[in-house]
């Protein structure tokens, strides 16, 4: 059981997971079964989710950028059969980013990206806010009628709508269609045009998929439980809001907001999500 770990064992197992490796290369570099290091990281994932939900609140961002990052339980979509459990297939991960302070204050994972998830999670950074701030997303039609929902007028709202180029897709089959311009819609309120961008959240979801080997593309290192999906996402961002380094900050993008003074090191993270 992963209670009976010593102190040390939990750390090298947790930073371990949120850098990226899979928990087989952690067995194999441990020695500690895989069934052990998958009920601890669930139950650090876990309470990593709730330590982020009590720290961001009441936050003073000025620019948020947000995305979603698709992922899949079980299989893909496309390979569902009747009688497959009904958790797997698409599962989409929506997160906010703070284009100063590069905090994410808010993330949420379903299996849908329908307007009633998006306004739910539109609802959720709102109430974190403190402040009027500027925000940018893609042309996901679903954000318009969520950030009304849950925004109101208080907020400078645009979108980035990217123009796609057409591609042979038998000879680029693992490749993103090519983006050959960008165009810059405003929706509301009165945002400054030069700052409208996703670029940040773009490298965000770059980040995550680095940092969380159940999205990494082309792998066996899929999710086969959402909420072992859950937790791992929780894990990801407390380590990325609280531990790991931003090189162009010099700091944690908590420290950077001023929710934090100093770095948390794995070990104090792990004792807080306990």
């Amino acid at each position: 059981m992963a209670n009976v770990l010593n102190t040390d064992k939990q750390i090298a197992v947790i930073a371990a997971l949120a850098e990226g490796s899979s928990i087989r290369a952690i067995e194999r570099m441990t020695g500690i079964h895989r069934d052990t290091i998958m009920r601890l990281g669930v139950r650090v994932g876990e309470g990593c989710t709730a330590l982020l939900d009590s720290k961001m609140r009441d936050l003073s961002c000025n620019r948020l950028e947000i995305d979603e990052v698709w992922g899949f339980i079980g299989k893909k979509e496309f390979r569902l059969k009747p009688g497959d459990d009904p958790q797997f297939g698409n599962v989409w991960t929506f997160c906010a980013i703070d284009a100063e302070t590069k905090l994410v204050p808010s993330f949420k994972v379903e299996s849908h990206r329908s307007t009633a998830v998006t306004t739910a999670f539109m609802r959720d950074v709102a109430s974190r806010m403190r402040n009027r701030l500027q925000m940018s997303t893609d042309s996901l039609r679903a954000y318009r009628d969520a950030v009304e929902a849950a925004w109101g007028a208080n907020v400078d709202y645009a979108q980035i709508v990217k123009v796609f180029g057409h591609e042979d897709r038998d000879e680029h089959r693992y490749a993103p269609p090519e983006v050959i311009g960008t165009e810059k819609t405003i929706i509301q309120g009165n945002p400054d045009y030069s700052l409208i961008s996703t670029s940040y959240v773009e490298r965000l979801n770059a980040t995550t998929r680095l940092h969380m080997r159940r999205l990494t593309r082309l792998t066996l290192a899929f999710s086969k439980k959402l909420e072992n999906f859950r937790a791992a996402v929780g894990l990801h961002f407390a380590y990325y809001n609280l531990v790991r380094r931003h090189n162009t900050l010099r700091c944690t993008p908590a420290m950077a907001a001023g929710i934090e003074r100093t770095f948390w090191t794995v070990g104090e993270l792990l004792e807080a999500a306990k």
